[in-house]
């Protein structure tokens, strides 16, 4: 019998074209989320990177455009100019592809060997001028291939825009690039009533609105031009094709270095310009594009930064305190031990590290949650209770109003020696004494085993970078959740800058920061870091209508001028 001979592995191996969409990643497709998971490789503009990228698995070998290679990136779109490629391995080392070798060649080498390639760009692969050409070299050569549609960019920015494209008359729409729009193409334009979507640059878009007038349009057409949509960086200008170059002007966004960042601008009478007031959904957020320092690790802030982030802001997590093992580990030992053999009726959790802390001591001994059966298990906290549903544990008592030790102790039922066979209560904790619940319980009479499960200690100073836009007015707002975080991070990074707002969870945390000279501006109604949020959410809505109001231009805290004064206005 001859032996076995297995089939060699396939030359080739499949590609997938992705829209990333218009620049917001929430924009991306479950198909293209399901595509970035399986992908061996992964291939994208430079631009896109950031969107496409913590949707691949760990390792994924990345490939991106880089247009700042061939100095390009002041004048080229996505879909333009020969894109300069850098390879990245899983090992993150950066090695430069020769300029010779486009990305058609590269797309087809990187599917060698049965390797799966996702191909990211920008907006919609149908209206990118490479991805077509790359999708023909893969046929030519018989790579497979698909095509998962994103949102188009041309789309996608007047919708965050607040401009619709259509009324309901119907008026047709038309799509123009004016880097590669012919004479013919403006004729054609020009003496339609169409709603004209122009692809262009900022330095030249007022060229643009003089070509249309030259075609036959009227100067006092509406017009739209947007800058960085669907980002928290956008920016939009309403004016008319005869005004819209003093209206850069005067808004000073030319003359500019950034000229060449690429536009969207809307053109027509039905494109609802006019009526962005009332249908700029997005810019008119209450924190939009304000920079929000929020002292705490990604993990803790992880649910308040998505809600910062529905409001507009841009969250940036400094972790003003780090968690170590407690210096002499036996009591904890004995502790988790005691749990085992019947020694707790209950078990106390205030804070998300003290469950991590007491999962890990479970892993250390081999147990799982299964460890927690015939014990009543209490959480302080949405976070703590979440914590411990993730680790298979359900907790049996959540404070019913304030989510601390005091309110804690409201809802703990007392001792009853009928009803409870034990009497004593396990309290992980941190190193911080926890006088308030220990206290409450034993008046309660129970027996507390208050036990050191983790160290709190002064995180390492953030980034220079950071230092400097703490102290220098680079952030908008600070929110501080306890009296810790601000004496830690005035330690750490020193004293935010006087035109940044302040928000505090409640009374005693603001106090501290007026005792480290800052001004409070917000203040949670109640111990809450997601009410903090929201009242910090009021605060920018309120401060929005006021600049409406009073006929001034909607700015960012950062935007003053270095040296103004902010009234005390403190919410409650």
């Amino acid at each position: 019998m001859s032996p076995t001979t297995l089939p060699a592995p396939p030359e080739h191996g499949h590609v997938t074209f992705l829209g990333a969409g218009p620049g917001d990643p929430g924009l991306l497709t479950l198909r293209a989320v399901e595509a970035l998971a399986n992908a061996d490789v992964l291939v994208a503009e430079h631009e896109v990177l950031d969107v496409v990228r913590p949707h691949a698995k760990q390792g994924v070998a990345e490939v991106h455009t880089d247009t700042d290679a061939a100095g390009s990136s002041a004048s080229s779109a996505p879909g333009t100019g020969t894109p300069q490629l850098t390879v990245i391995d899983g090992a993150s080392t950066t090695v430069a592809v020769p300029a010779a070798r486009d990305a058609a060649h590269l797309v087809m080498e990187a599917a060698r060997g049965g390797r799966r390639v996702v191909r990211a760009v920008t907006g919609d692969p149908g209206l990118d001028v490479y991805a077509a050409e790359e999708m023909l070299a893969c046929a030519a050569a018989g790579v497979p291939f698909e095509v998962v549609p994103g949102i188009a960019t041309a789309v996608g920015v007047p919708a965050y825009a607040g401009v619709p494209l259509r009324d309901a008359e119907g008026a047709d729409v038309r799509f123009v690039d004016a880097r590669t729009a012919s004479d013919r193409c403006w004729t054609e334009v020009g003496a339609s009533d169409a709603t004209v979507v122009v692809s262009s640059t900022l330095d030249s878009v007022a060229a643009t609105a003089g070509e249309l007038v030259s075609a036959g349009r009227k100067p006092d057409t509406p017009m739209t031009v947007t800058v960085a949509g669907t980002t928290t960086r956008q920016r939009t200008w309403t004016a008319t094709l005869g005004t819209i170059a003093q209206t850069l002007k005067q808004a000073k966004v030319l003359p500019s270095p950034e000229g060449g960042r690429p536009v969207i601008a809307v053109v027509g009478e039905r494109s609802a310009a006019a009526q962005r007031d009332r249908l700029s959904w997005f810019e008119s957020k209450p924190l939009f594009g304000w920079k929000v320092l929020v002292p705490r690790t990604k993990e803790q802030a992880a649910s308040l930064s998505d809600q910062l982030r529905s409001y507009g802001a841009v969250p940036h997590e400094v972790p003003t305190i780090a968690v170590e093992p407690p210096r002499t580990p036996q009591q904890m030992e004995r502790a988790v031990k005691g749990l085992v053999t019947g020694r707790y009726e209950w078990i106390a959790f205030t804070s998300v590290n003290a469950v991590k802390a007491v999962r890990e001591k479970f892993e250390e001994y081999g147990l799982d949650a299964r460890a927690f059966a015939g014990i009543k298990v209490a959480a302080v906290g949405d976070q703590t209770a979440k914590a411990l549903i993730d680790f298979g544990v359900r907790p049996d008592l959540v404070p019913s109003g304030e989510q601390s030790a005091r309110g804690l102790v409201e809802d703990w039922p007392p001792y009853d020696p009928v009803f409870d066979p034990i009497d004593r209560v396990f309290l992980p904790r941190a190193d911080i004494a926890t006088e308030t619940l220990v206290a409450g319980l034993i008046e309660l009479g129970w027996e507390v085993d208050d036990v050191t499960a983790y160290r709190t200690v002064r995180a390492s100073p953030p980034p220079a970078e950071t230092r400097e836009a703490i102290k220098g007015g680079g952030f908008d707002a600070v929110m501080f959740t306890s009296s810790s975080t601000v004496r830690n991070l005035v330690g750490i990074a020193g004293k935010p800058h006087n035109v940044t707002v302040i928000a505090c969870i409640g009374p005693a945390t603001a106090k501290t920061a007026e005792e480290h000279g800052l001004r409070v501006d917000v203040m949670a109604p109640e111990p809450s870091v997601h009410k903090l949020a929201e009242a910090l959410a009021d605060f920018g809505a309120r401060r929005r209508v006021a600049a409406i109001e009073a006929g001034d231009p909607v700015t960012r805290p950062s935007e003053r001028r270095p040296g103004s004064r902010r009234r005390r206005s403190t919410t409650t």
